[in-house]
């Protein structure tokens, strides 16, 4: 049996001890982390990193370990659509990997779930607003589209890195 991708649903707040669990275990998993700034009481500037899915890890596992997997205390179940596991695509993980590696701020939309679409990156180019004489550049969004995960991701950047970074990413995993 070949090793696949699957979304495990877990209790509130217990992602990470699920990774150390998983990790003793030698499981090969990952929980995608959002980095954001958040402003506390002193006007302060702080770092603040959490799971870009809350209450999800991602797990390679075959579908026989899916016993292994819903023995831990930490899980609740495994994610499933039409009365089967979701499998997600090697393609769209490694993506996902690149696109919150580099980028903060992240930001989710729901779309609908689609087995047969393709994973795309794209970037909405900068617009120039013109305030009296003077070109102001606006950040671009850049955009990852995760079908078999019903989600859209977002990102801001400046523009240059976002041209840069969808073309490498486009051009190499634009796969159906």
């Amino acid at each position: 049996m070949q090793k696949q991708w699957y979304a495990v649903y877990t209790k509130p707040k217990s992602e990470k001890k699920l990774m150390a669990s998983l990790s003793r275990k030698k499981i090969q998993h990952y929980c995608p982390m959002n980095r954001h700034m958040v402003q506390t009481m002193f006007d302060k500037n702080k770092m603040v990193i959490e799971p870009l899915f809350p209450n999800y890890v991602f797990v390679k596992i075959t579908e026989v370990e899916f016993s292994v997997i819903r023995s831990y205390s930490e899980v609740i179940n495994m994610l499933y659509w039409i009365g089967r596991p979701v499998v997600i695509r090697d393609v769209e993980i490694d993506n996902l990997m690149e696109f919150v590696a580099n980028y903060n701020n992240i930001t989710l939309e729901k779309t609908p779930v689609s087995l047969n679409k393709m994973v795309r990156i794209t970037s909405k180019m900068p617009a120039r607003v013109t305030e009296e004489n003077v070109v102001v550049m606006q950040s671009s969004i850049v955009k990852l589209t995760l079908p078999s995960l019903g989600y859209i991701i977002c990102a801001a950047s400046n523009d240059e890195v976002a041209e840069k970074e969808s073309i490498q990413l486009g051009i190499k995993n634009l796969v159906s």
